[in-house]
């Protein structure tokens, strides 16, 4: 748990001189981190109005101390106002370091599902359970990493390898998650698409992601717009550099594109120990530093608490700037009524004892209760089952050998089957790969309050089941008889860059992603025998198959991906039929490593200096690329098999004619408004007689250095070398901005298409999954990808026979590209020209398409892929 008051210190210069920009590294030519100031006021955006009004009214009251405390952990006097003490709490899937929550469905798992409404009911279930535990911000979504890299470490904690479905899942998970009155945030901005290298520390920055300004936002940034659309009120920066810049100072980023194009309301956090600077990262818009230290937490350091009040009362951070960084703060936890009745949090991230330390981070610390084992799971194991049954994808079922029945023989193998023997949470942070593999590792994880495994819930109906709890074939094993059924289950694990875990540094080390244990050995090995073979994976991503997928005796692959607490009873319902397969591939898998290129198929290594990441590849990751050099892959994005059939009809109505570019976006309203006169020295002096506690982070100063600092602050002595290009004249803000997310005009519908999907199976009800895809007019200026998915959804169970018409929309932003020049989003088929929506339930499988110059939709045209 990371309360924001008393948190644990770093070892770091603490003169102003520390925060001096130091030169960068070189990046590539062509890749620029533009100088962009100042940070722009919050609370010009009318939904945000109420709530910075009450924010201007508090913060107007504060104390400078009380002011910068917050930007960095609030300390103990804060209440004085009757702001409380913030508790911002992991993880990707759930609550993280708690007892008696909900083991979630990992992200990856939770966009498998292509399922809208599940996915929201799922960040309702995980708003629910923190507000219960007491938390105030919860530190997710992930949308960063987008997945462009299949070994990507932490890529299981989105939803895939798509900006659309990233974005469409990460801003319903936001909706969810905050009507329940908690906070979300998005993360990480932007980049992070490699764990190893990403960290700056004292020998070696960060590795810098070097991306063109149309790929970060035609794909990385969109997921990002689409969250600030949904109204998401923090954002978290990344571990990296993007194009030479840190993520946590760099203007750019923050400053012009999240809260200036992007019109983002809320407060924008560092990760944590990535906080290199002091008044840079103030400057360039960084809002609060987590958990406060420095890079190195040792002794109770920091680039801000004493050090911000320092650089506000000597004059190099504008006390306007400080303002900002509070009102946003606070306007945030108003905004989601955190103000009225919300719990405190009643759990420790420490111990799972009734009593523990109360300053955990001091050397000497007394005891108190710091957990009230308060449950909050409820009845959400249910969407939880169903997020983890719904995301099982099915790849392969050779002559509808599945589903299985209870009167087959089943003989089952591989240690994934069964729960780890040393308990789900037997490993910190999960960082290890034993029994079932139910999410990967590192700070986006959950506890188990139980893990349902499937070999349980097997048993359940077939008690007789034969279980060889090994990842090795046996070597005398009987033969078995020609109607025997093997199920293999198999594993590929990965995670943040905080563990290592059977030598893989948090990204995947096999280029040819392989799984884990020898688990594609024991495939063949027990195809050898058997000849009826079902492999079951459980997996952070793809996978290389090649060495058994063409094998007649494999007779189905089912991808688990990662299902949490509910692995067994939901492969049951799959397994047996009680449920048709409904899952879709959130990414694509290849027959070789090397049919992506170098700058995605593989890991960046070792480099003095900055190691360098170019996105050489630009707008073509997964299906984008693979499309772009006709390579098949062995499975598409969006593949995805069931029990029965499904027909689409489809018809397209034209909705908002559409300009070339958005109209003029509205002028910015108004912003609070205070004194921008340095504030008295008295203001940070430390209270008389107060008890410090070694450690941990305050935002007072002595009085002799509070008086000094004043003094040159008044005197108008500039110490602080400012960077290039720095202003502190407000802007009006980008032609493409005007709202949260961008200018409004952008989810303007241009056209809806209207599916009837129709079972036509005789004897299995399922459920189908509609994608649309968008294929740009012929003879634009833009290079543009063959396809490109734009909208998704999900029909309900329907019977043999029956159908059910859904509704896919295209928006005025799915229909355009990113003009680098104008710095605006540009529809290119103004004018009459032909956009083909291709409708079908995978990127190479689409049945009909519609045109947008005719209103015709036609079945049974040559898809372009």
């Amino acid at each position: 748990m990371a309360y924001r008051s008393l948190v644990l210190g770093a070892f770091a210069s603490t003169s102003l001189a520390a925060s001096v920009v130091t030169p960068r590294d070189p990046v590539p030519p062509g890749f620029v981190a533009a100088p962009y100031y100042p940070a722009p006021h919050g609370g010009w955006v009318a939904s945000w109005e109420e709530a910075y009004s009450k924010a201007e009214a508090l913060v107007s009251q504060m104390t400078l101390a009380e002011k910068t405390n917050i930007t960095s952990g609030i300390g103990i006097f804060m209440e004085r106002l009757g702001f409380p003490r913030m508790c911002l709490q992991d993880s990707a899937l759930g609550v993280s370091s708690a007892d008696n929550v909900t083991a979630f469905p990992a992200g990856i798992t939770t966009g498998a599902t292509f399922d809208k409404k599940l996915i929201y009911a799922r960040g309702v279930a995980i708003g629910e359970e923190h507000r219960g535990k007491g938390t105030n911000v919860y530190l997710g979504p992930s949308v960063g990493p987008l997945g462009r890299k299949p070994l990507g470490g932490r890529n299981w904690e989105g939803f895939g390898s798509d900006p659309v479905l990233q974005a469409k899942a990460a801003a319903l998970t936001i909706k969810g998650v905050q009507e329940q009155g908690i906070i979300a945030t998005i993360k990480h901005l932007i980049g992070n698409e490699q764990e190893m290298y990403r960290m700056y520390n004292p020998f070696q920055p960060g590795y810098s992601a070097n991306i063109d300004d149309r790929t970060l936002h035609e794909l990385y940034l969109w997921p990002f717009a689409e969250s600030v659309h949904a109204g998401v009120g923090s954002a978290m920066t990344a571990y990296n550099a993007v194009n030479g810049s840190a993520c946590s100072q760099h203007s750019y980023l923050i400053n012009g594109i999240l809260k200036d194009e992007l019109g983002f309301q809320g407060f924008v956090m560092s990760d944590w120990l990535s906080h290199i600077s002091g008044v840079d990262s103030a400057l360039a818009g960084l809002d609060m530093n987590m958990p406060g230290d420095t890079n190195i937490p040792l002794f109770g350091f920091s680039n801000w608490h004493y050090e911000l009040s320092r650089s506000v009362l000597n004059g190099s951070v504008p006390l306007d700037r400080l303002n900002d960084m509070v009102t946003r703060i606070v306007a945030t936890w108003y905004k989601f009524g955190q103000d009225r009745d919300h719990p405190r949090p009643n759990f420790s991230s420490n111990t799972r004892d009734r009593d523990g330390l109360l300053y955990p981070a001091a050397l000497f610390s007394p005891k108190g209760q710091v957990n009230w084992f308060v449950n909050v799971q409820a009845d959400h194991y249910l969407i939880a089952r169903e997020v983890a049954q719904d995301a099982i994808t099915l790849l392969k079922n050779n002559g509808s050998f599945l589903p299985l029945t209870t009167s087959q023989s089943l003989h089952v193998f591989g240690t994934a089957a069964q729960v780890n023997p040393d308990g789900p949470n037997a490993c910190m942070n999960r960082a290890c790969n034993k029994g079932t593999l139910g999410m990967g590792w590192g700070s986006g994880v959950a506890d188990y309050p139980y893990l349902d495994d499937p070999i349980s819930a097997i048993r359940k109906r077939v008690p007789d089941v034969k279980f060889f709890n090994t990842d090795g074939f046996p070597w005398f094993h009987p033969t078995p008889s020609p109607d025997d059924v093997a199920i293999v289950f198999i594993t590929s694990d990965a995670g943040e860059n905080s563990f290592t875990v059977e030598g893989n540094n948090g990204d995947r080390n096999s280029a040819k992603l392989a799984a884990w244990h020898n688990g594609d050995e024991l495939v063949r090995k027990t195809a050898e025998k058997y000849n009826n073979v079902i492999v079951v994976a459980q997996t952070v991503g793809p996978l290389d198959l090649e060495s058994w997928i063409d094998n007649p005796r494999v007779k189905g692959v089912l991808f688990q991906h990662l299902p949490g607490q509910e692995a067994g009873e939901s492969l049951a319902n799959i397994l047996f039929g009680d449920v048709s397969p409904s899952g879709h591939l959130p990414y694509s898998i290849t027959k070789r490593a090397n049919d992506f290129p170098d700058s995605i198929a593989n890991l960046r290594g070792f480099a003095f200096g900055q190691v360098q990441d170019t996105y050489s590849e630009g707008l073509y990751i997964d299906y984008r690329w693979l499309n772009k050099e006709k390579i098949r892959p062995r499975f598409a994005f969006g593949h995805g098999l069931s029990y029965t059939n499904f027909s689409f009809d489809a018809t397209i109505e034209s909705v908002t004619p559409l300009s070339l570019v958005p109209p003029a976006r509205a002028p910015k309203g108004s912003t609070p408004v205070y004194s921008t006169e340095i504030p008295p020295a008295s203001e940070a002096y430390w209270p008389e007689g107060f008890n410090r506690i070694w450690r941990y982070l305050y935002s007072w100063l002595n009085k002799n250095d509070a008086d000094n600092a004043y003094a040159v602050g008044i005197a108008g002595v500039k110490k602080y070398n400012y960077p290039a290009g720095y202003s502190t004249a407000q802007k009006p803000g980008p032609a493409a901005g005007g709202g949260e997310g961008g200018n409004p005009a952008l989810w303007d519908i241009a056209f809806r298409v209207p599916v009837t999907v129709k079972n036509t199976g005789d004897t299995f009800s399922g459920r189908a999954s509609v994608q649309a895809y968008v294929q740009y007019p012929e003879g634009i200026p833009y290079d543009t990808p063959v396809v490109q998915l734009r909208d998704f959804e999900k029909t309900r169970v329907l019977a043999p026979g029956e159908e059910e018409t859904v509704t896919v929309e295209l928006t005025r932003k799915d229909l355009s590209v990113w003009d680098t020049e104008l710095q605006n989003w540009v529809v290119p088929g103004v004018g009459g020209k032909k956009y083909t929506v291709w409708i079908g339930e995978a990127s190479d499988r689409l049945f009909t398409a519609c045109y947008t110059d005719t209103g015709v939709c036609e079945g049974g045209r040559v898809p372009p892929v």
